[in-house]
């Protein structure tokens, strides 16, 4: 089985240990020339995690003449990560500070509003409103089939229907009286032929 290839962040973390293991400034050249031959990584892949540590500051980077040289330094990590934890305490303090002045808003908002008593009665009046539409709706499922909706459903297809059915009556009728013309037969036979009862009424 072939070896699994290193991840993102285990590339930064090898990378980095070239650095701290030196305590050495290095040029790009020579990092994708270590990076393989000591930790493994990619030749064409130090370029890219190089720019990641410099971005999160992990790598400092300057040019000196027409070159660009990396370092970092053990004590530097240790300096870094205790400045994000300063920004994130100070930040946490302000965050606090606004939540205490949302709490006192919303105090002095419930001074202001006080829980009358019509106020109280009015809701109260509400929530029995909602529960006596509940109820309703509950009452209303339990009839069925004779529920008004599906009353006013069933007549809307009746009326549908009867539609159809004169409008295919009419058409019965226009058709047969063309053809009793156009070919001299009579009615009756025209009805026997196609099996159409004597009781045949036309639909109005």
């Amino acid at each position: 089985q072939a070896p699994r290839g290193l991840s993102a962040e285990e590339k930064r973390v090898k990378l980095l240990e070239i650095f701290h293991e030196s305590k050495d400034f290095f040029q790009l050249k020579e990092l994708e020339k270590l990076g393989p031959k000591l930790k493994g990584i990619v030749s064409q892949t130090v370029k890219d995690v190089l720019q990641s540590l410099v971005d999160d500051r992990l790598v400092q980077t300057d040019k000196i003449g027409s070159s660009n040289f990396f370092w970092s330094f053990p004590s530097e990590r240790g300096n870094i990560i205790r400045n994000r934890l300063d920004v994130a305490n100070s930040a946490k303090s302000h965050l606090r500070g606004q939540l205490q002045e949302l709490n006192a808003s919303l105090e002095r908002e419930k001074s202001a509003r006080p829980e009358s008593g019509k106020r109280m009665a009015a809701l109260e009046k509400l929530q029995a409103s909602k529960e006596n539409i509940k109820a309703l709706e509950e009452e209303l499922n339990v009839y069925g089939v004779c529920h008004p909706a599906k009353v006013e459903e069933k007549k809307r297809a009746v009326v549908a229907a009867h539609e159809a059915a004169v409008r295919w009556t009419d058409n019965y009728t226009i058709l047969l009286a063309y053809f009793t013309r156009q070919n001299g037969v009579g009615e009756q036979e025209i009805r026997k032929f196609l099996d159409i009862e004597e009781n045949y009424e036309d639909i109005y």
